[in-house]
C-alpha cells in the first residue's frame, strides 16, 4: 500500500472518474464532513464484507483515508483490502481534516 500526499489526492480525483475513495471511519463522523464522492465504510465488524460489496472490482483504484496523520484505522483498512486481493490501494495519510484545512472542498 503507498501512502499519497494531499497534491498527489488532487490529482488523482481530477484525472480518474473511476477512483473509489473511501473513509472509513464511524457514519456520525463521516456525516460531519467528507471529501467529495467519498463512500463511507467503516472499518470494524464486517469491513471485510462490506467493502467487497462497496468496491468488487479489485483491480480498481482505491484511496483510503481517515481523519488525521495520528488515526490508524485507513491505514489497518487498506492492509485488509491488499489482504482480500485489491491491487491498487493507497493511504491517504494527512486524512480529511488536512484536506478542509487546506482549503480544498468537503461535503
Amino acid at each position: 500500500m503507498q501512502t499519497i500526499d494531499t497534491a498527489s489526492l488532487q490529482e488523482k480525483i481530477e484525472n480518474n472518474p473511476n477512483l473509489n475513495l473511501v473513509e472509513v471511519l464511524d457514519p456520525q463522523q463521516y456525516d460531519q464532513f467528507h471529501l467529495p464522492g467519498a463512500m463511507n465504510v467503516p472499518l470494524g465488524s464486517g469491513f471485510e464484507e462490506s467493502i467487497q460489496q462497496a468496491i468488487p472490482d479489485k483491480k480498481s483504484e482505491v484511496v483510503v483515508y481517515c481523519s488525521d496523520e495520528d488515526c490508524d484505522a485507513s491505514p489497518k483498512a487498506g492492509r485488509k483490502m491488499e489482504e482480500l486481493g485489491y491491487e491498487h490501494v493507497y493511504h491517504y495519510k494527512a486524512g480529511k481534516k488536512a484536506w478542509k484545512e487546506a482549503g480544498l472542498p468537503v461535503r
